[in-house]
């Protein structure tokens, strides 16, 4: 199945120079991180970006207001957590 980018022109517009990257240190022990930042676009819209800190000149994902709104409420709902799942049994078929 082909990615489809819906923000490529989105993207390619923002200017990421002087964005204001923040990251959640609860565990330093960690060298990688999520970052985010609040870029205004020519639009007037203020969209979300993430990052790895891992690779700062990577890929950068972006969201619309109402995106970043629906990610974070899945986050305060659980959606996003994972179970604890039972380690798997090499000899098993």
């Amino acid at each position: 199945m082909p990615i489809y980018d819906d923000k490529a022109e989105v993207r390619a517009e923002l200017d990421l120079t002087s964005a204001e990257w923040q990251r959640y240190d609860a565990d330093r022990r960690r060298d990688r991180h999520v970052e985010v930042a609040f870029v205004k676009h020519a639009d007037g819209v203020v969209y979300t970006v993430m990052r790895s800190s891992a690779d700062p000149a990577g890929p950068v994902l972006v969201f619309t207001p109402a995106e970043w709104d629906a990610f974070t409420r899945g986050i305060l709902a659980g959606e996003f957590d994972q179970e604890e799942r039972p380690a798997l049994d090499p000899g098993a078929d």
